[in-house]
């Protein structure tokens, strides 16, 4: 029932008590319906509204902050707000605010001149935007589907994040090594790469995919062994950019780290 309903019903059961309070057994004039003035409904909705906006955009900052973890799904209240976050000037901003600060780090280094200083980017989230998919998919609020994302990844459509993109460019065009270090499958290289320079992105160094023996470890032990062999080839891992803690946190973590905007999904 809405709030107009719930209104009128609570003014009904009032009169209805007030009526048989005082033994009146006559038939009441009119029906037993109060109609409040719609300026009244009106704010109420809106202070409702705004309740929910500053509740879920509570449980967002919960969420990038880490404190609320591991969690499945957005909550269902918030499916609007996360829409009209992602779809909107927030999520750009946000973006790319991280971006930016991320290349004013990056321009600050002094590297070494060795070929040794890297930079790692996650992908999904990262440098290609899943958007298209989870906008069929109720931007985050259903359990995720492994299989139809799969789907997904194969057609090679993903869009560059432009923020990114332009990252990208610059940490290349500063002589860093970039290493790009995904949870997607090695049996999805070859859509990756070609998604991957369709979106402009090229010139990288290494690809690296979660081979068949990775696939039961969290995400955080697969890219922290993976940093550790960074680390045992020589690289100083200087900065790494990604959407999800699990990109970020473990061992051997970089120099500088950038959490970059995701209320979508979690994954450890």
């Amino acid at each position: 029932m809405g709030f107009i309903g719930i209104l009128l019903l609570f003014s009904s059961f009032s009169l209805i008590s007030l009526a048989f309070s005082h033994d009146n057994a006559h038939v009441l004039p009119r029906p037993l319906i109060h109609q409040y003035p719609e300026t009244l409904i009106a704010n109420r909705l809106n202070e409702l509204d705004e309740e929910v906006k500053f509740q879920c955009t509570s449980w967002r900052f919960t969420v990038e902050a880490n404190n609320l973890s591991p969690w499945k799904m957005i909550p269902r209240e918030c499916v609007e707000y996360v829409k009209d976050y992602m779809m909107g000037r927030g999520y750009r901003i946000d973006f790319e605010r991280v971006s930016n600060e991320a290349g004013v780090y990056a321009k600050s280094v002094q590297l070494s001149g060795d070929g040794k200083d890297a930079w790692i980017f996650d992908i999904d989230e990262t440098l290609l935007s899943n958007l298209p998919y989870y906008q069929e998919h109720g931007y985050g609020s259903e359990i995720f589907d492994p299989v139809a994302f799969d789907k997904w990844v194969e057609k090679g459509m993903a869009p560059a994040i432009d923020p990114s993109l332009k990252l990208y460019e610059e940490v290349l065009g500063l002589g860093f090594k970039v290493f790009l270090l995904t949870g997607r499958s090695e049996k999805q290289r070859s859509v990756t790469v070609e998604n991957l320079m369709n979106a402009g992105f090229r010139y990288w160094d290494k690809l690296i995919l979660r081979a068949a023996e990775d696939h039961a470890k969290l995400a955080t032990t697969y890219k922290s062994e993976k940093r550790n062999e960074m680390i045992e080839e020589g690289y100083r891992i200087l900065g790494n950019s990604g959407d999800q803690w699990s990109d970020l946190l473990g061992s051997s973590m970089s120099n500088r780290s950038f959490k970059l905007p995701n209320p979508m999904y979690y994954i450890p």
